[in-house]
């Protein structure tokens, strides 16, 4: 009886340690969970989410662990310790699937726009940084790097809630793009970066 109990306990231990990721605009690991996570085993993921199926391929648990794409330590050196290449995994290989170019689903957004992120383990934020790829970058054919990328807001702090949402504003994008998202937690010192892809209406 008591190994069963800690049996049903272990799947909690682990999302204790776990945190959040963006849910509008989707990020990519989390949009590949949403949508096929109950059905990740469906062969018509392949041509209807090619980016997703890659990713369910390469990583499973990329997706299942979509709380979980933190680095400890970084000291907020972000481009310095984050090769080109590798932003939207966070610089973690276990996640190289999500800098794939391809036909990532997109989230339609208008040039304002809110972000929501959701934080299972309520650690608040010392601030996010928002950078959207610069018009003319390819999602589909090009890894992101620092270079294309263009600055756009740095918040500030956020008291530890699981639901926070900040509003953005931008100029002079059209079409798919990238947003990108740091995400320095309050508790410790550690950093999320996601990708997430947008259609700017």
């Amino acid at each position: 009886m008591l190994l069963a109990m800690v049996v049903g306990m272990l799947p909690w231990a682990g999302t204790a340690q776990a945190h959040g990721t963006i849910i509008n605009p989707q990020s990519r690991a989390y949009q590949c969970w949403k949508t096929w996570g109950n059905n990740h085993m469906n062969p018509a993921m392949q041509q209807q989410d090619p980016m997703c199926w890659q990713a369910f391929q390469a990583n499973p648990d990329t997706m299942w662990n979509w709380m979980s794409a933190l680095r400890d330590g970084l000291g907020g050196q972000f481009q310095a310790r984050t090769p080109d290449g590798q932003l939207c995994s966070n610089g973690l290989s276990r996640n190289n699937s999500l800098n794939q170019p391809g036909a990532w689903k997109v989230t339609n957004i208008s040039r304002n726009f809110t972000v929501q992120l959701y934080d299972q383990a309520s650690h608040g934020a010392d601030y996010f940084r928002v950078y959207v790829s610069k018009q003319g970058f390819n999602p589909t054919t090009q890894r992101l790097g620092w270079g294309n990328l263009d600055f756009i807001t740095q918040t500030g702090r956020y008291a530890p809630a699981q639901n926070i949402s900040f509003n953005v504003s931008t100029s002079g994008y059209t079409g798919h793009h990238i947003l990108f998202v740091i995400w320095q937690a309050s508790h410790l010192d550690q950093a999320y970066m996601w990708c997430s892809d947008v259609n700017f209406g």
